[in-house]
């Protein structure tokens, strides 16, 4: 298991633990494909923390059969997980779209890359995201 901890409002460092998550699959001989797909996950799991969460924490677990990715943070939680599903719909602010960020494909892109996805949030309480990758059969 690897953890990360996202410090809110911390640009200089978005996509170091996606980066490192990245690194160690390879590192465990993981299929190219499936750290493609995980690495997209970790790194909008990052980017939403940090955005919208406050900060957060990103976790990554390799089991035999699958590996776990798994994103939680404080901050004011998901009013309408539907529409925060739709491509292109973003609650971030005009400053973080000035720097490039916020274009409303974060959940989308996490919701295309997982097998599963599980989003438990409550408004004024934060998020929790789990997303699952499975490994082909030996």
């Amino acid at each position: 298991m690897e953890e990360y901890v996202i410090q809110a409002g911390d640009f200089s460092a978005i996509g170091e633990a996606s980066t490192k998550f990245k690194s160690t699959l390879k590192m465990l001989g993981i299929p190219s494909d499936l750290v493609r797909r995980s690495s997209v996950i970790a790194y909008e799991a990052e980017m939403n923390a940090l955005i919208h969460g406050g900060g957060g924490l990103l976790r990554m677990t390799v089991y035999d059969d699958r590996l776990e990715i798994v994103a939680s943070d404080t901050g004011p939680g998901i009013p309408d997980v539907a529409l925060a599903m739709q491509e292109g719909y973003s609650t971030a602010t005009d400053e973080i779209r000035e720097l490039g960020f916020g274009a409303g494909m974060g959940l989308p892109n996490i919701d295309r890359n997982a097998d599963s996805l599980e989003i438990d949030t409550e408004v004024g309480r934060g998020t929790t995201l789990r997303a699952t990758v499975l490994f082909p059969s030996p």
